[in-house]
């Protein structure tokens, strides 16, 4: 059997397209291996890092001034503790350990007078008498 033209210019088209389609194939295996994909995105987060930090340097030449009043808020506010046992430990070296100290105000306020009334007496009372037992059947 002896092929038309048009049937062998098809067959030629068609291992064209075959031999097209196998080396898209080829490709994409090679795109979507995890070292390709873990490389490509190690690029693309070393220039985006790279871009940030160009920006913030742009930043920082601009406005000088209100970038270091940032960083120390921020550093003031990660450092409050050790900032605050400092204070508190100059504040006792400064004061006389002979000095007398205030006492600390008491928490609980004080109870306010009650009048003498029937109230006390029935306390005085109700201490005084036995319990009743009440015995259930």
């Amino acid at each position: 059997m002896t092929d038309t033209p048009k049937v062998a210019a098809a067959r030629i088209e068609v291992e064209r397209t075959r031999a097209a389609l196998l080396e898209t194939a080829h490709e994409l295996q090679q795109r979507l291996q995890p070292r390709t994909l873990a490389g490509e995105a190690w690029e693309k987060a070393k220039s985006k890092g790279a871009d940030l930090a160009e920006d913030a340097v742009d930043a920082v030449k601009k406005r000088p001034v209100a970038v270091g009043g940032v960083v120390a808020a921020l550093t003031m506010f990660l450092a409050r503790e050790p900032i605050k046992d400092a204070a508190v430990s100059l504040y006792d070296a400064m004061t006389s350990s002979k000095e007398p100290r205030p006492k600390a105000p008491a928490l609980k306020s004080k109870p306010t007078p009650r009048p003498a009334g029937s109230t006390t007496r029935r306390r005085a009372r109700s201490a005084a008498r036995p319990a009743r037992k009440t015995e259930k059947a």
